[in-house]
């Protein structure tokens, strides 16, 4: 039997898929930078092996998945080759990997993470379903009828995938390392709208989504009278949010949902949409939209004392926008203080006055190094160009978190798709 050998298995996608195939019973191991992921520990409690990288990992009889953050130079994929070993790419594998389910791709720029993470948690105690979710989860059901997966426009990487459906949550402009415009990005999830089997789950409020053409239903959710799956009479309670669901005009039923602000209703919604267009019963939808627990790394919440911290994967400042929203509905007594570190120069350039704009809406904002990644790790500026247009604004590093501290009775929301964690860390650190 073969070993499937992933390149890059830290990955969150390459995490997941990992963690599917063990649990489908198939040998998996794989290889990655010494350093700890948040990815990992699922890995490692699911007994799966991670060694440092190095050519002599790889043996004859593997089949080796390659993570698409990695090169065809890197050693391991180079004496893979040299094998004459099968090197498969993340998302071709995955492509083909979908093929024997009913799959629902989302994507989106924003929101796909928390999306995929409800979906499957919502389809799970319905249908058996085997889920892979961009925080780094996964799992096989060996009796899956369905396949819920995370779908990333990045590089066009999702249309390598032809699923059966497809729930799209927004069209933004982002990765400006590789899109032109949002054109650019318009036109890929056009391309991926076409490759779509059975249906279409679409955001109707978000303009460019309205304009998407297909071959198969297009559905459309959201707030405005015109989508076909609508939220009315919102209600915020300390527990979460209620609103009620009509269907072309006609009510269809209340649901509640443990989680504030408009993204995580419109999140919601899209769920229900699909269930509905697969005929899932509406108890089972309201049971399991309670239940959920929320993906790692999005408004992951602990309380110290009097401070509320959150954990948020936000990295663009519509994101940024949607995350202090929901902590200011949540906790509308507390002041909101942001720690936020850019993610790449590229996007700290392009969207610097958004960025500024966006974490305007908290009450303090430090301000951490841009953190590079593999493909770009220097840029023409620095953080001060950032905290030169936010007023009161301060840039922090690891040793003086210490300082969030004076702000007692706050929300402090560490942001960022980096290593911003380490600053919560030593925070935590610097408390005892």
């Amino acid at each position: 039997m073969t070993i499937y050998h992933f390149v890059g298995i830290k990955g969150s996608g390459m995490s997941a898929l990992a963690q599917i195939l063990h649990d489908m019973n198939l040998e998996v191991q794989g290889s990655d930078y010494e350093k700890r992921f948040f990815t990992q520990k699922a890995l490692e409690d699911a007994g799966i092996k991670i060694l440092p990288f190095q050519e002599d990992n790889i043996k004859p009889g593997m089949t080796i998945i390659a993570g698409n953050a990695f090169p065809d130079t890197h050693e391991e994929i180079v004496r893979a080759m040299e094998l004459g070993l099968p090197v498969i790419r993340y998302h071709r594998f995955l492509g083909q990997f979908m093929q024997s389910f009913t799959s629902v791709g989302v994507t989106g720029a924003h929101g796909k993470t928390s999306t995929t993470g409800l979906l499957a948690h919502v389809m799970s105690g319905a249908k058996p379903t085997s889920f892979l979710i961009g925080d780094g989860t996964g799992k096989g059901n060996k009796e899956a009828e369905f396949f819920v997966f995370e779908a990333c426009e990045y590089r066009r990487h999702f249309l390598s995938y032809f699923p059966d459906y497809c729930i799209m949550t927004n069209i933004d402009f982002d990765h400006p390392d590789y899109f032109a415009n949002i054109e650019d990005v318009f036109s890929a999830f056009q391309e991926m709208a076409v490759q779509v089997k059975k249906g279409i789950i679409a955001c109707g409020d978000d303009e460019q989504l309205q304009k998407i053409q297909a071959k198969v239903p297009v559905l459309f959710y959201g707030f405005g009278e015109e989508n076909d799956f609508q939220a009315r009479n919102v209600e915020t309670t300390k527990e979460g949010t209620t609103f009620d669901v009509f269907i072309r005009n006609t009510f269809y039923d209340t649901f509640s949902i443990p989680t504030f602000g408009d993204h995580n209703i419109l999140n919601a919604l899209a769920v229900i949409t699909l269930c509905h267009y697969e005929e899932i019963d509406a108890d089972v939808v309201k049971e399991q939209l309670l239940t959920f627990k929320g993906v790692k790394r999005r408004f992951t919440e602990k309380t110290i004392g009097t401070q509320i911290l959150i954990d948020d994967y936000a990295h663009h400042p519509t994101e940024i926008r949607a995350t202090i929203n929901s902590a200011r509905k949540k906790y509308p007594d507390k002041k909101i203080v942001a720690v936020f570190q850019p993610h790449t120069f590229t996007r700290t350039q392009t969207f610097l006055n958004e960025f500024a704009e966006s974490l305007n809406l908290a009450d303090k904002t430090f301000l951490c190094e841009i953190f590079g990644s593999a493909r770009e790790n220097h840029g023409q500026l620095s953080i001060e160009d950032l905290r030169g247009i936010i007023p009161d604004a301060e840039i922090i590093n690891e040793d003086e978190t210490a300082v969030l501290s004076e702000y007692d009775d706050s929300v402090i929301i560490f942001m960022g798709a980096g290593d911003i964690q380490k600053f919560q860390s030593a925070y935590e650190k610097s408390l005892v």
